[in-house]
């Protein structure tokens, strides 16, 4: 896959705030690094990059956009990657639509995204637009399982400068809602397979009509292959019981899904929600509704949009917002609701910023009420419910004194719920769906009903084998309680516990592991770390996204500073950086105030250990001091209070790279290990230190006014350059 034209890292091109910020971070880097003879490029995984990668016969010549996801997805299957993975855009469909206007007004002529294809062309542009949209890029780049935790120097500054935590009380209304029954976990039926197969998914009608939703599914020897599905009718029954339960009790409305990551099932479940908070409109006005296109599943925002010039069916909106609860609200001021646009509202990120705050969230009147959470599968959903739970107990949670909870995750391989989108399905008809072996064998079966969301997904038996290994290392690395997170009576889990028992004996360590269900395990993980002591969380795919948001985010205030690595199985290193939920916000003041707060904390880790890497794997000890001494200059950021403020007026992200700048040079100008790097940096340090009243007054200069970025999605590289990098003697000294 690599060859000498391969650059030794490789950085991610991404989108909104982390891309920005990169323009000014990434020449720095750069700079440095080429000092030790390390080439690090670039690669581009935006949702704007993939979406013209897709569309090549519409791009003009000077258009032309290679396919760098399809690049690094090979890559990662090499001992010699060495990635450096950026937050990007997991598309929902309002922001793919979103970014194909922009593209098109620049003057790209990709075709519009078909809402209901009819014609081979618009066929085909569907399938490959919807390849694109949701987690479209992470199972492709990690192919290793997550090792997830707080560097020390991060985690000692958090307790050091304790961030604001909410209060709870034990009258807290604030709660957690789930189904009962009929949703994907109280379904699902599992099975792990001893041979190689091949396998089809078919879904019979009623009347005996065969389709073939999906065939030719490879599965190797030992894969774990589940199959569920969530009622339609059970969760149109739940959702409309809790919108009368939330008005009776005085609460917000809320509910928390992944309609970006889940792009096939998740936004369907937040259809079902839009229409059940309208459905008088809908019972009333169906067929106009119909007739002008709205679709549920894009939410609140964009049926507005499409009703706005229809006076009946506004007063019939208004009428039924009027009698429902109030609902969380996104941006108060502005009237965006929780339900306007599905990938406003992010389970893991939004669920922590609730408990953070005391179980509070914003109501349209611009002040903060209890929540009804709804989050309608019930997986996942006792994490929150007992978090909840244990915080009206105890009270909240102290960062100055508070211990870690890390995380080894399964991930590999497209591993669980996360590989699950090209077989979920929304059933056309009642009848039975079917997971067929190719030896005939019918591996999973289900009957269904019209509107079900069926789903299978699967887990490796390397990846799985790959994931205990990682967290026993972890384990004996920090000596600390290790709780493998998994539910003896559900499906899955049961199967993936049939692995992790006889691995953790024959290694002779099943008595430093502890193997509960979420919720005891929640309750475990806090009553540790409140105590001040550490846990390693080894869990499942979806259950490390939302753990390595929910712990960071109490714990630090942010999961933007988290060290990840993924150990990729062949040999190679995938560094990522952090989330970026914030980061639409982010842009958004930027654009307005030239004013960029994002932290790139979570990137100076990670480009640390992505030095350390390096010369592990190719022996260069120059990149060793640089990894060092990265470290060094993380530490300089925290302590002397460099990160960026939040308001305009206080230094901004720009100025957080110029201190890491200096903090780096300097570092590598004092150490002792290589002479040649220590003079080579000693006048770079000199020039940085003596430069600092002339760079700060220039990075300040330009505050406090709107800015040109000549795109969101797409932007200018060179309008991004003159914002991000406006000292012109700091841009002398990097070259």
């Amino acid at each position: 896959m690599t060859d000498q034209n391969t650059p030794d890292i490789i950085y991610t091109k991404v989108d909104e705030a982390p891309e920005l910020a990169s323009a000014s971070l990434l020449p720095i880097i750069q700079r440095f690094a080429a000092a030790a003879d390390v080439k690090v490029g670039q690669r581009d995984i935006s949702l704007a990059g993939r979406i013209l990668a897709a569309f090549p016969e519409s791009l003009s010549d000077d258009q032309e956009q290679g396919d760098d996801l399809a690049f690094l997805g090979e890559l990662v299957k090499s001992a010699q990657a060495n990635v450096v993975k950026l937050p990007n855009i997991s598309a929902s469909v309002p922001q793919l639509v979103a970014t194909i206007k922009e593209l098109q007004g620049q003057g790209f002529a990709i075709p519009d995204y078909p809402e209901t294809p009819e014609t081979d062309a618009e066929k085909t542009a569907r399938a490959r637009y919807d390849a694109i949209k949701g987690s479209a890029v992470n199972p492709v780049l990690r192919e290793g399982n997550s090792d997830r935790r707080a560097a020390k120097a991060v985690k000692a500054y958090a307790q050091a400068n304790p961030h604001r935590m909410g209060e709870w009380t034990a009258d807290s209304k604030t709660r957690v809602s789930s189904m009962s029954g009929g949703d994907f976990f109280s379904n699902e039926t599992s099975a792990t397979i001893t041979r190689d197969a091949t396998a089809k998914i078919v879904h019979v009608a009623a009347d005996g009509t065969e389709t073939v939703l999906k065939d030719g599914i490879a599965y190797p020897a030992g894969t774990v292959i589940d199959a569920t599905f969530m009622s339609a009718k059970a969760l149109d029954a739940f959702l409309a019981d809790e919108i009368a339960k939330t008005k009776a009790e005085g609460t917000l409305f809320s509910l928390h899904m992944k309609a970006t990551m889940m792009k096939v099932s998740d936004p369907i479940i937040f259809g079902h929600a839009v229409r059940a908070f309208l459905a008088p409109v809908f019972e009333a006005h169906g067929a106009e509704l119909a007739a002008l296109d709205v679709n549920p599943n894009s939410g609140l925002g964009d049926l507005l949009d499409r009703v706005k010039d229809n006076a009946d069916i506004m007063a019939a909106i208004d009428k039924v917002m009027a009698d429902r609860p109030p609902m969380y609200m996104v941006d108060s001021d502005r009237g965006i609701t929780n339900l306007h646009v599905p990938s406003d509202v992010i389970i893991d990120a939004s669920m922590p910023a609730l408990i953070r705050a005391g179980g509070k969230g914003w109501g349209p009147d611009g002040s903060e009420s209890d929540a009804n959470c709804v989050i309608p599968d019930n997986s996942y959903a006792p994490v929150y419910d007992e978090t909840i739970k244990y915080f009206k107990e105890t009270g909240k949670l102290d960062p100055a004194t508070c211990g870690t909870v890390q995380n080894i995750g399964l991930m590999a391989q497209k591993a669980e719920e996360y590989g699950s989108h090209p077989t979920t399905f929304e059933m056309p008809a009642n009848g039975t769906v079917n997971m067929i072996l190719d030896d005939g064998t019918v591996l999973h079966t289900h009957s269904v009903e019209t509107g079900d969301i069926w789903r299978s997904a699967s887990a490796r038996k390397a990846p799985i084998e790959d994931w205990v290994n990682l967290a026993i290392s972890r384990q004996k690395a920090e000596g600390c309680e290790a709780i493998f997170w998994l539910d003896a009576d559900r499906a899955h889990d049961a199967e993936l516990i049939k692995y992790v028992t006889p691995i953790l004996e024959a290694q002779g360590v099943a008595d430093k592991f502890s193997i509960m269900a979420p919720r005891a395990a929640t309750r475990a993980a806090f009553e540790t770390i409140r105590k001040g002591e550490n846990s390693i969380a080894i869990t499942g795919n979806v259950l490390r996204d939302y753990l390595t948001d929910l712990f960071p985010i109490l714990e630090l205030a942010t999961s933007a500073k988290m060290l990840s690595i993924v150990k990729l199985m062949q040999g190679g290193g995938l560094f990522e950086t952090g989330a970026g939920g914030s980061a639409p916000k982010h842009v958004q003041q930027l654009m307005e105030e030239n004013h960029l707060r994002w932290d790139s904390l979570g990137e100076f880790c990670a480009l640390g250990e992505s030095f350390m890497f390096l010369a592990d794997a190719n022996g260069n000890a120059k990149a060793r001091v640089l990894g060092q001494a990265v470290e060094q200059a993380t530490q300089g950021i925290l302590d002397h209070g460099r990160s960026p403020g939040r308001k305009v007026g206080q230094p901004d992200n720009r100025d957080s790279h110029y201190w890491f700048a200096r903090y780096w040079a300097e570092a590598l100008a004092a150490q002792s290990d290589d002479a040649e790097l220590a003079a080579h940096f000693a006048p770079i340090a000199t020039a940085l230190a003596d430069g600092e009243t002339a760079i700060v007054g220039e990075l300040a200069a330009v505050r406090g006014q709107a800015v040109d970025l000549g795109g969101y999605y797409h932007t200018d590289a060179a309008k991004v350059a003159d914002v991000m990098r406006p000292s012109a003697t700091l841009n002398a000294i990097i070259g």
